[in-house]
């Protein structure tokens, strides 16, 4: 008898639950717009966090709720991307140049020698926070990969020769996971550049010429010769290093010729013609190159 009272009594008790818990639902419900669930089909799902929201999920919900998709662009898929996201909310898409990460440290391992040996763990976020590193730039690559490892497109690897990264740009979708994982800031996104053809100051050292030669031959010196040289504003110098705005270099690669140190890297271009010298231009006779001017026909009167 007892056990019959029991399981009655159990059997009300979860009736009622299920009751509360219906009422609770309908009354607490949360209408999710259904653009939601179709901007996240459309996207890569890579999750890299490369649009600045937490995951694919967090930017369909950005982009669903948006007025307009001014800033908000998802660096995996692109532009193809993007126009199946307007199309599906009815949007304009925004356009945006396709990026590129770009490693800013020449610090090879020639022109940048040890000094000393790190012997902790493999990490350039823990070498960081210990002490400057194994050369005497501060400023420079630690070579420890945390870029590498953050790579989710295997984008990036580390030369064993240079001791520095190397971006592959067919790979890279500048979802800007290596910039975050390097704690030396040397990695930046930058426009692909027509014809992937890039521009850049390859230095991060802000010490005086003549500290950043000492610590590495191919550091920027500030000496200001590419800022002088450059005709669009595209170049500024400050604490003594300088820089080369994507946005409004145009390619020229004046700058690179001037710089003394090579620390002005250009990438993709055709190799350079060789200049010929003018001592070693051929020679020619004005008399033979001269033409000749054939006289006018006499006429006896």
């Amino acid at each position: 008898m007892i056990l019959t009272y029991t399981v009655i009594v159990l059997g009300a008790i979860a009736i009622i639950s299920a009751l509360l818990l219906y009422v609770v639902s309908k009354k607490f419900e949360v209408q999710e717009d259904p653009r939601i669930g179709a901007v996240a089909e459309v996207l890569p799902q890579a999750n890299c966090g490369g649009c600045g929201y937490p995951g694919c999920g967090g930017f369909a919900s950005a982009c669903a709720g948006a007025s307009s998709l001014d800033g908000l662009f998802c660096p995996v898929g692109g532009a193809t991307v993007m126009s199946k996201v307007a199309e599906i909310l009815g949007m304009a898409s925004a356009a945006s140049d396709p990026m590129v990460a770009v490693v800013r440290c020449n610090g090879t391992c020639e022109a940048r020698p040890r000094i000393n040996e790190y012997q902790g763990a493999k990490s350039c976020k823990i070498a960081s926070v210990l002490y400057a590193g194994e050369t005497g730039c501060s400023f420079g690559c630690l070579g420890l990969g945390d870029c590498a490892s953050s790579c989710g497109f295997d984008a990036l690897h580390m030369d064993s020769t240079t001791g520095l990264p190397v971006v592959d740009q067919d790979k890279c979708t500048s979802c800007g996971a290596c910039v975050k994982a390097c704690p030396k800031t040397i990695i930046e996104l930058r426009k692909k550049g027509p014809k992937d053809r890039r521009v850049f100051v390859s230095c991060v050292n802000k010490d005086k010429g003549g500290v950043a030669m000492k610590a590495c031959k191919n550091a920027c010196i500030g000496c200001g010769k590419c800022f002088k040289e450059c005709q669009f504003g595209a170049i500024t110098v400050e604490n003594n290093l300088a820089y080369i705005d994507h946005t409004k270099c145009r390619l020229c690669r004046k700058c690179v010729a001037v710089c003394p140190t090579h620390a002005i890297h250009e990438e993709n271009f055709p190799p350079r013609k060789p200049e010929v010298p003018k001592a070693d231009a051929p020679k020619v006779d004005p008399a033979v190159a001269a033409p000749s001017t054939p006289e006018a026909p006499r006429v006896n009167a």
